[in-house]
């Protein structure tokens, strides 16, 4: 370390040479991916530049219908498999497949040129305050000593360039990867037209050509027009031409870059705005936003107190947090584990904030960051887990308002999948696959060749159901259940309803049904998707009932859907066990075809959801425990954040923190190759700190902060459990602004691997009663309205030896 201070700062001490090595920021419209030294390189998006058109879904399911896809070809298929036909099935099933989902696309490149420039000697390269959400770098041209600023905020990346004595040359240069369709150039200014394709395919469909198309004729109105606007305010003398603006004498500088497009008047959803939007309109807006941040005196200062709102957690894994860290010495290379699990949970709560912002798209594969024209998995949404656990960490962290996107998504989803589900499957209500995008696909996938496997998943957007229950049950806001959640709840529990189906015995099963991109081995030794009915569907919907019939207490008591889901929820058959004591991935216990596949789908029960609980369900949380121990560890980012919180569900703190220090292992690889995802290489993190399949995905980054909160404070099982899986590698820290569920947040303290004092604050208006849990023994605690109240102890271990010691004393609560 080493400068002290009140944020938590991570340096680096070079320029970054890759995109893998440079720093994120974003606002949750704009993100940035900064380069530093003397190129100043700023690779850019725009969370609304993605590939297709609003109508994109809607032509699709269209062109399934009209090969045969439908509710008769579905009888046809569950005919099959009654009769064992696996291959017919699955030849059947796949004329359900839609082409794919869209692309997020890189949208431009920024160069803030210092010719000359060098860091200064004794100082890192570039700093990230993670509290402040500034790059900083301090740089030297000849005599001149510059201080580099950069941010994005109010719809803008700000750079503010000081020098203490005038610059000879500042150049700025503005490009696109996409198609520029013209540029403006004039009175400190540069303006970019850009065309964003109409159709992108996902990288692993290599018989698309082109891979990416722009508009032509006979495509319909949408065009996919975006603008770009640069501009700076100095105390020099701008100069321009074709390739930019050149800033000669000046020692202040403030430079802007925004952006607009025709997508974003489309996700705004003022009705059919986008449809006639001008050309002209979108520069405006794009200019508009541009001279708004010039004109911002204060800025960055602006920007500071943006990643505080919400009171975001605080983490002091360890005791330290404030202060610089030097990435590659401190974290990636560093010693000490706490102070790595420490950056590890700030560092996706900085991501998901700067990913995503209220008003704007959800945070996708790569958050807001992607610089390449075919990223991995189209840089989409990927429903079977990744989508989800990019939000899992809003409601312990205390930041649900940046999950307001993924609500905004699933309703865009729900408006598609409402089609889907009625012409596709027959079915009431709305339903989505494997993949989603921007314009909120919710067909299948794959293009009629896609294996069932991945390509075949009904569950994404109960799935999605859950994630926004969270929403809820962090808040208790009944009126985001009644106006928001409960309509999409209520038409996923109508889909499901219509397509469990109920065997002579009184028994609900599913078919088809695939375990998500999972497969098991028939008599014969053949690998198969199809034919059986997987756990984790039955987990989800069952889970979607019982939340559905609170969500009708609360809301609407006389709801008729009441009696249909009871009666539904009679006939779901308890998870299996089989001979070995695992969970049973599917109805039957059947040969895996990857023992150690990376999916964990029936722990879903467990976590996310809390089916599965060691108090409630002793034996299925022993069965689970089996099945994790049995897939092995970690392999992918996203993987090893779902098996840190399975973990930590079981109180096993030891096994959790192994697998943090794996997850945190530095990336050695090539880190643009596609890694195999059957766990025969690791990832890692990358010299940015981002984690790696490889490639790049965020949703390790963000799920890692999930996770670690669940080994500090869980609130499932009907307490507020404090530490209920601490390593003992962490024998003291302090976490501030954790938070449960039903509105309370905690600030905890420990030392000596117990716990020391966890202050309980009521969000609520009115008086509470809640059940704390420490070491084991519940306790009842009285909130005052709007109050709190201080529980300190235990004074012995957490796990006492029946022989030496009787277990947890002086457990006391004060109000404060």
């Amino acid at each position: 370390m080493h400068s002290t201070g009140d944020t938590l700062r991570l340096a680096w001490s070079r320029p970054a040479a890759t995109w893998e090595e440079a720093i994120p920021l974003g606002d949750g419209r704009l993100g940035a991916m900064v380069f530093g030294g003397a190129d100043g390189r700023y690779q850019v998006n725009d969370a609304t530049v993605w590939s297709g058109a609003p109508d994109l879904p809607a032509r699709e399911l269209r062109r399934v219908l009209a090969q045969g896809a439908g509710p008769d070809r579905l009888r046809e298929v569950r005919a099959a498999l009654a009769a064992g036909e696996l291959d017919e099935a699955e030849r059947l099933l796949m004329t359900f497949e839609g082409r794919y989902s869209q692309e997020f696309l890189p949208f431009a490149d920024l160069f803030v040129e210092l010719p000359g420039a060098v860091p200064e000697a004794g100082e890192p390269a570039r700093v990230l305050d993670l509290d402040r959400a500034v790059v900083e770098e301090r740089l030297t041209a000849g005599d001149a000593r510059i201080v580099r600023t950069s941010h994005v905020d109010g719809h803008a990346l700000v750079v503010r360039i000081e020098s203490d004595r005038p610059l000879p040359e500042v150049r700025l240069r503005l490009s696109t990867p996409l198609r520029e369709l013209g540029r403006r150039a004039g009175d400190g200014t540069v303006a970019l037209d850009i065309a964003v394709p109409v159709d992108g395919a996902p990288l692993h469909e290599q018989s698309v050509v082109p891979p990416l198309r722009y508009a032509e004729q006979g495509d319909g109105n949408y065009d996919g027009f975006a603008a770009a606007v640069l501009a700076v305010r100095s105390d020099g003398v701008t100069e321009t031409d074709d390739s930019g603006l050149t800033i000669r004498g000046a020692g202040r500088l403030l430079i802007a870059l925004s952006s607009s497009t025709r997508a974003e008047s489309w996700w705004a959803g003022a009705d059919d705005e986008w449809r006639t939007v001008s050309h002209e309109t979108i520069r405006n807006r794009a200019r508009e936003r541009v001279l708004g941040a010039l004109g911002e005196s204060a800025l960055p200062h602006a920007h500071d107190a943006s990643p505080r709102r919400g009171a975001a957690a605080r983490f002091a894994i360890g005791g330290r947090r404030e202060g610089r860290w030097d990435v590659d010495t401190d974290i990636l290379r560093g010693d000490d584990d706490a102070l790595r699990a420490t950056v590890a949970a700030e560092y996706g709560r900085y991501l998901l904030q700067a990913s995503s912002r209220r008003g704007g798209p959800a945070a996708n594969l790569q958050g807001i960051w992607n610089g390449e024209l075919r990223p991995a998995w189209s840089s989409n949404y990927t429903i079977n887990i990744n989508t989800q656990m990019n939000y899992w960490a809003a409601g312990p962290l205390g930041i649900l308002d940046h999950a307001e996107p993924q609500l905004a998504l699933v309703e865009r989803i729900a408006r598609t999948g409402a089609d889907v589900a009625r012409e596709l499957y027959g079915a009431r209500g709305w339903v989505a696959h494997h993949n989603s995008d921007l314009w909120g696909w919710s067909l299948p996938v794959g293009m009629g060749h896609g294996a069932p496997s991945w390509a075949i998943w009904m569950m994404g957007g109960v799935w999605l159901c859950h994630s926004l229950w969270d929403q809820y049950a962090f808040t208790g806001d009944t009126a985001l259940l009644r106006d928001r959640i409960w309509p999409l709840l209520r038409g996923a529990a109508e889909f499901c309803l219509d397509w469990l189906q109920v065997d002579e015995a009184g028994i609900a099963f599913l078919a088809p049904s695939t375990s998500p991109e999972n497969q098991y081995r028939d008599a014969a030794g053949d690998p198969r998707a199809l034919g059986l009915t997987a756990t984790m569907e039955v987990e989800l919907i069952r889970a979607l009932f019982q939340r559905s019939l609170v969500a009708i207490d609360t809301v609407d008591p006389a709801d008729p859907l009441r009696a249909e889901l009871e009666s539904a929820l009679a006939t779901i058959p308890e998870p299996g066990i089989g001979a070995d004591g695992r969970l049973l991935e599917w109805s039957r216990e059947v040969e895996e075809n990857e023992p150690a596949h990376r999916h964990l789908s029936p722990l879903v029960a467990l976590h996310p959801l809390e089916l599965i609980t060691p108090r409630s369900t002793p034996e299925l949380a022993v069965a689970a425990r089996r099945f994790l121990d049995a897939r092995g560890p970690g392999a992918m980012g996203w993987s090893w954040a779902w098996k840190i919180a399975l973990r930590a569900r079981l109180g096993d703190g030891e096994a959790a923190h192994e697998l943090l220090q794996q997850a945190l292992t530095p990336y050695s690889g090539d880190a643009l190759r596609h890694g195999p995802v059957d766990g025969s290489e690791w990832g890692g993190l990358l010299p940015n700190l981002f984690s790696t399949h490889p490639p790049f995905q965020i949703d390790g980054n963000l799920g890692f902060p999930a996770a670690i909160a669940e080994l500090l404070l869980q609130s499932h099982d009907g307490a507020v459990d404090l530490l209920p899986a601490l390593p003992t590698a962490w024998p003291e820290g302090r976490v501030d602004g954790l938070h449960a569920r039903d509105g309370i947040a905690v600030d905890l303290r420990w030392s000596a691997g117990l716990l020391e004092s966890a202050e309980l604050h009521n969000l609520h208006d009115e008086p509470r009663l809640v059940r704390v849990r420490v070491s084991g023994t519940d306790l009842d605690v009285r909130l005052p309205a709007g109050g709190s109240a201080v529980v300190t102890g235990p004074t012995t271990t957490p796990h006492p030896h029946p022989d030496t010691d009787d277990g947890v004393r002086a457990i006391t609560v004060r109000n404060s």
